[in-house]
């Protein structure tokens, strides 16, 4: 009995991850044309809506199952509800709902003029000094097409989706900003290291894996995170990194969307790049700077 309920789950959640692939587009389809003023008969509205909500109806039924079968294998309710959650939902699916929670969460921070997860005694090394400028700058412009759209858009309906839009969009820039000033960077007192970027990436390696660390400005090319071939990670801000760091061994970490990754030698960017190697390796300040582009 067991092992056909847990048949059934896995066919049904097959199934789910199926309809909700097919589904959706069409929807967004269906939501675009509307926004734009195409004339869809009254049928077709009725029969998309209804397929929406097929789809939520069995997403529901395959997660009560999926929630079941893992309650009748012993576990708790919690437990089973999230391991029914991480199974029914995809990874990348997650991590972004995550991301897009922790940052908001960051506003609240910011607000309150608080930092996360910097202990007492640690060094909190910033790292938004590259990016304020076109954070801002980006953040104006939203704005400012936030209220010519309200402005020039005759259609109360198409009004106020776009506004809410356009609005939830200024709030998550602002948001992606915030999770950045109050995530830094942490060397803590005890010389572990912990890289950050806003509620995207965070590595923590312990102290014992910091071979040398030193002042050393790269200017990367590509995307925000990259990792090389022979084990360079690069988390760059404002396409440049300040910091190298050199580790006796790989360590792990998660990429923004999930996937895992080993480096072995870490560069990123610190806004006071001397204080924070200073404080990794315990020196004065007399620490070489190197400038050089790739």
């Amino acid at each position: 009995m067991r092992i056909g309920e847990g048949g059934e789950a896995v066919k049904g959640l097959r199934v789910a991850r199926v309809a909700v692939w097919v589904v959706l587009p069409a929807e967004v389809v269906v939501a675009v044309c509307v926004v734009a003023g195409v004339r869809i008969p009254g049928a077709v509205l009725v029969g998309a809506e209804a397929l929406v909500a097929t789809v939520l109806a069995l997403e529901a039924v395959v997660l009560w199952r999926l929630y079941a079968v893992r309650r009748r294998a012993g576990a708790g309710r919690r437990d089973a509800m999230r391991g029914a959650l991480r199974t029914l939902v995809p990874v990348v699916a997650r991590r972004l709902i995550v991301h897009e929670v922790r940052a908001l969460h960051s506003v609240g921070l910011w607000v309150l003029r608080r930092r996360h997860q910097v202990p007492e005694g640690a060094l909190a090394a910033a790292y938004t000094g590259p990016q304020t400028a076109m954070m801002y700058g980006l953040l104006f412009v939203s704005v400012v097409e936030t209220v010519g759209l309200a402005l020039v858009i005759p259609w109360p309906v198409v009004h106020a989706i776009l506004l809410v839009v356009d609005v939830y969009g200024v709030v998550l820039i602002l948001a992606l900003h915030a999770s950045c000033v109050v995530r830094p960077h942490v060397v803590g007192s005890d010389g572990s290291l912990r890289i950050r970027f806003g509620a995207l990436f965070d590595l923590r390696v312990p102290a014992a894996t910091i071979a040398a660390a030193r002042v050393e400005r790269r200017y990367p090319d590509g995307r925000l995170l990259q990792v090389s071939a022979d084990g360079v990670l690069d988390l760059a801000v404002g396409s440049q990194t300040t910091v190298t760091v050199e580790l006796t061994e790989p360590v792990e970490f998660v990429r923004p969307l999930g996937g895992p990754g080993f480096a072995r030698t870490l560069r990123f960017h610190a806004d006071d790049p001397r204080g924070t190697v200073a404080a990794l390796t315990r020196v004065g300040a007399s620490v070489p700077d190197h400038d050089r582009g790739r």
